[in-house]
């Protein structure tokens, strides 16, 4: 056999048996896939958080954050006034830790027992909250890794307007996460599924990844080993004696070959691009170790002033459009700086000179791109303030993977000149660095956001087009994969039946040829008898 004939029926079989080993898990992406469109996985979004916080109002008797312990207040990521198991509090973060101190009396809080759990949610779930919150490190709602400083969480079931699940901090007494009972459902046959996350046991599962990453390789393959072999069975001139170009007259095989050449190419890069979602051995990883984000923050400043005074601080953001319900004080440059936000996820920055409190809606962006600068000795090759969604920095709406990502405008967008041409998107309303890309992430975007959901702007823009476009190919793929399912079940059970009606008549076979045999090599009585 030539190297072309062997090599053609490898690519056959591979088609075949890749296909019968795959078809049903393929159908179940296309199937949950299609309601992933329209039910995201349970995340909280910053909008959903600001709007269930009440008002931080009267603020007579509320400490400064000199009552803050030194240690707490000289290496803080951010240190937020919110409100907190009913009460004003002080969150600060830094690094892996998180904890919480009255605004009230200086004091940290205590841990957070069930019943203050409860009171948290009912807050935020604006109804009832059920009596009997429930400790856990983890669920199947709750293997996102941003959750870990607060674990164990408290799972506290709710009603209100959306019942359901509601996750609280146990360290803080923030709620994390809610699940509405109607999106849960809605998940056992979308994101949950999806993701295979019934394999996976906690955040950090090498077991699960690779499980995933396998089954999606075996896919591709199987995918293109159909792309391949289906163009080989058409025939783009002439045609087969019953007159087709296919030469596949059972209705199952014939629709499985007619939709697959339609179908092809969006099943294949869909199937890639989910291997490519599981970052497969760290290839769209940058180092980033040209980025520095402590040298963007500066050192603590030594004297706060009166920007440290909350009340000082509301008085001056308060106005009957913007009420405030949270204030973030954060370093950039070595200065301090508080953010006022309302419950619409508006926004205030409020800056001290010469012991008075300024207000704008937004940093300057030539103050702001000498900051950016310092995190990196490489030089910038570029600051853009963009106004509009580019390529790579677009908003998504709640239901996608990435939906509670801030992505706002105005944003300043910074190019180093470093090895891996990072690049970065800093919020001007608040000074947050939101988005870090280097040459691997932006590869990552294309290989895996972009095959995968369509997300360019232009696209999302067109929103009904889209999603139409969308299901229409999703639907093409669930009927490949279901022609397929059933072409391999029918294999399956033909090669059974094949195996069982052969079964006796191989073991009748042996028996004979064991006694026929035994019969050459056993010398009768006969000829054993002495002559």
């Amino acid at each position: 056999m030539s190297l072309r004939s062997t090599a053609r029926r490898w690519t056959y079989l591979t088609h075949r048996w890749l296909g019968i080993g795959g078809c049903l898990l393929m159908l179940l992406w296309f199937v949950s896939g299609m309601v992933m469109l329209f039910v995201g996985y349970p995340k909280l979004t910053p909008a959903e958080r600001l709007a269930a916080l009440p008002a931080l109002v009267d603020a007579r008797g509320w400490q400064a954050l000199s009552v803050l312990p030194e240690v707490v207040r000289q290496e803080p990521e951010r240190v937020v006034l919110t409100t907190l198991r009913g009460e004003p509090a002080y969150v600060v973060r830094s690094g892996a830790n998180v904890g919480a101190w009255s605004v009230l009396t200086g004091q940290a809080l205590p841990p957070v027992s069930a019943q203050l759990a409860e009171v948290s949610a009912a807050q935020f779930a604006g109804g009832p909250s059920f009596v009997g919150a429930m400790p856990l490190d983890e669920d199947r709602w709750t293997h996102s890794r941003a959750l870990d400083p607060h674990r164990p969480l408290y799972r506290v079931g709710v009603g209100g307007a959306q019942p359901g699940d509601v996750y609280v901090s146990s360290h803080t007494g923030e709620v994390v996460l809610d699940a509405p009972r109607l999106q849960q459902r809605w998940n056992y046959v979308g994101a949950w599924l999806h993701w295979l996350y019934f394999l996976r046991m906690q955040s950090v599962d090498p077991v699960w990844t690779w499980t995933v990453i396998v089954l999606s390789a075996l896919c591709t393959v199987a995918a293109i080993s159909g792309i391949v072999v289906g163009i080989w069975r058409w025939r783009f001139r002439g045609q087969y004696r019953s007159g087709s170009k296919t030469p596949y007259q059972e209705p199952w095989m014939r629709w499985h070959h007619l939709i697959g050449l339609m179908a092809s190419a969006f099943v294949f890069t869909w199937i890639f691009s989910g291997l490519m979602s599981m970052n497969p051995l760290g290839v769209f990883s940058s180092s980033r170790a040209s980025l520095d984000i402590a040298r963007y923050q500066g050192g603590v400043p030594a004297d706060t002033g009166v920007l440290a005074q909350p009340a000082a601080v509301l008085a001056a953001v308060h106005t009957p459009q913007f009420v405030p319900v949270e204030i973030q004080w954060r370093r950039i440059g070595g200065e301090l700086f508080a953010v006022a936000l309302d419950g619409n996820a508006d926004s205030r920055v409020v800056s001290e000179r010469g012991g008075a409190l300024q207000v704008s809606t937004a940093f300057g962006a030539e103050w702001l791109r000498g900051r950016v600068a310092a995190m990196s000795d490489a030089g910038l090759r570029g600051f853009t303030i963009l106004q509009a969604p580019d390529a790579y920095f677009y908003p998504r709406a709640a239901e996608a993977m990435n939906g509670a990502a801030v992505r706002r405008f105005p944003v300043a967008m910074a190019d180093f000149d470093d090895a891996e041409a990072t690049r970065v998107y800093v919020d001007l309303a608040t000074g947050d660095l939101l988005l870090a890309l280097g040459k691997r992430e932006r590869a990552g975007r294309w290989l895996f956001s972009f095959l995968h959901s369509w997300d360019l702007p232009a696209m999302l823009r067109q929103h009904s087009a889209r999603l139409v476009m969308l299901l229409l190919l999703s639907l093409a793929g669930t009927a490949l994969c279901a022609t397929a399912t059933v072409i391999g079940y029918r294999r399956l059970r033909m090669t059974f039946r094949h195996k069982r009606r052969h079964a006796p008549h191989a073991r009748s076979q042996r028996v004979d040829t064991a006694t026929s045999n035994s019969a050459i090599a056993t010398p009768t009585k006969a000829a054993m008898r002495p002559k």
